[in-house]
């Protein structure tokens, strides 16, 4: 039970138990810049916690108007370099959305080859990530990723070989390991050889074995940490609550691994079910003083007592929301959906994530079994639509971190209108109320299990009424 569901039901205010307030800032390892500010009671456990982007906004959506359909995804792919092989291939269905342009079957199997291997690559990165804050099961030792020690050695092995053939293989069929430059608007520019395929073959079949081996040392670890009574964060030793990352809200995914788009015959998502809300509506909009901190937290201490907080004004993101509601996106939420995976809290969103090692291998076995050499892999019928300018076309891609999806319109070949709303965003919201019933110790292990990509869910920028920057320490 959450401590605030606790103190409603035994009828005690708020005002009791909301005594302290921290701030961890800024939060570590993972990609771009956040912090978590949290209201505590007095044995140091969160009564409301607010996970929020301090990224500055990149202007993504913006760069890309008045581009060519072409340009578009390829700009929006540079918003983050862990998942750009998602954000590429969101952004071009999006542009084919528009346009209404349907690809070649060939060209869809390359595109679902290479967003298999993002995400092996992705799950690999996340585990060096991750377990610096578990132990080796049995002992109290903390994992180091980077220990020559056994048997951290031979996992840190396995985790760096898996991202390498990850990478290789979306190499050798996206034309590039970061930013993919063979897909393209209609289907992709060239098909790959039958020596690249069975390459990618033989590379996906060596990864299979060391898959199975990382999930189930992965789970063990996290089940591990799941079951202790209590962990140890810098000096400081905590309790583990029973319902450790739990949190109310649902789930959204569209495809176990690969997409839906308004081009299907039967769209699993809905525009219109999605609506944004300011942050100043959905973070605590007062401002804050801190009053509890911890110099041996990790890394370099909490912030300090006496310093200011105000999550509303400071949050860099938009909140959004599918039927008025936040929800949870990513592994779990694909288990869940399509699977009847049921196990909450913070380690069952990490377990989800290792059980979706050895899908998306098998995932690409069949796609590599079937692809055609020799096939098209754009449309036969010459030049590509250019479009109306009316049609909202929307691709929702499964990327690793969750659901990705790219809105656009498109007239006469440019771009006229792009939303990206990626994984990092819908979670942040949702990340927020997991924190809820923890000790404040462990935010960060909460928030790590959701594997943020924050610079990709950055889009606004705090400003006063006269459209000037509020203050240059909220973007600094």
């Amino acid at each position: 039970m959450h401590v605030v569901q606790y103190f409603e039901q035994h009828n005690i205010s708020e005002a009791i138990i909301l005594a302290k307030v921290v701030e961890v800032s800024p939060t570590t390892r993972h990609e771009g810049h956040t912090k978590i500010v949290m209201k505590t009671d007095d044995s140091g456990i969160i009564t409301r916690g607010d996970w929020l982007s301090l990224t500055p906004v990149r202007g993504i959506e913006k760069l890309a108007v008045g581009k060519t359909m072409d340009q578009a995804p390829k700009i929006s792919s540079r918003v983050c370099g862990i998942c750009p092989i998602a954000h590429t291939l969101a952004g071009i269905g999006a542009m084919e959305g528009a346009i209404e342009c349907e690809i070649p079957q060939d060209a869809y199997l390359l595109r679902l080859i290479i967003q298999c291997s993002n995400r092996l690559h992705s799950v690999a990165l996340h585990n060096i990530l991750s377990l610096p804050d578990m132990y080796l099961p049995g002992t109290d030792t903390k994992i180091n990723p980077f220990t020559p020690e056994e048997p951290v050695r031979t996992v840190a092995k396995r985790i760096q070989r898996l991202r390498e053939i990850g990478q290789t293989i979306g190499e050798i069929g996206g034309g590039e390991a970061v930013h993919p430059s063979n897909p393209r608007v209609g289907g992709m520019y060239t098909n790959v050889t039958e020596q690249a395929k069975q390459k990618m073959y033989d590379l996906a079949k060596e990864a299979l074995p060391l898959a199975i081996d990382q999930m189930e040392f992965m789970i063990s670890v996290f089940k591990n940490f799941e079951n202790r009574e209590t962990v140890t964060v810098g000096k400081t030793e905590v309790e583990m609550p029973k319902n450790f990352g739990y949190h109310d809200q649902g789930y959204m995914a569209v495809d176990p691994v690969f997409c839906s788009s308004n081009l299907d015959f039967d769209p699993v998502w809905d525009p219109a079910r999605w609506t944004d809300v300011s942050p100043y509506k959905w973070y605590m909009n007062e401002e804050l003083e801190i009053t509890d901190s911890d110099p041996d937290y990790p890394i370099g201490g909490s912030i300090s007592a006496g310093n200011k907080a105000w999550p509303a004004m400071e949050a860099c993101q938009s909140v959004p929301l599918y039927d008025g509601n936040a929800v949870e996106v990513g592994p779990r939420a694909r288990l869940a959906t399509y699977k009847n995976y049921d196990r909450k809290g913070a380690m069952g969103l990490q377990i989800a994530r290792q059980m979706e090692y050895p899908d998306c291998l098998y995932t690409m076995f069949d796609a590599i079994d079937a692809l055609d050499c020799s096939g098209a892999v754009m449309p036969l019928a010459g030049q590509l639509p250019q479009g109306n300018g009316e049609v909202l076309g929307w691709n929702a891609n499964e990327a690793p971190r969750g659901t990705d999806v790219h809105l656009a319109r498109v007239k006469d070949g440019r771009v006229t209108e792009y939303t990206l709303l990626v994984p990092t965003t819908w979670n942040f919201p949702t990340c927020s109320r997991a924190l809820t019933g923890a000790p404040w110790q462990l935010a960060e292990v909460i928030m790590r299990a959701y594997d943020p990509c924050v610079s990709c869910a950055t889009h606004m920028l705090v400003v006063d009424d006269k459209n000037s920057i509020v203050a240059d320490k909220l973007i600094s």
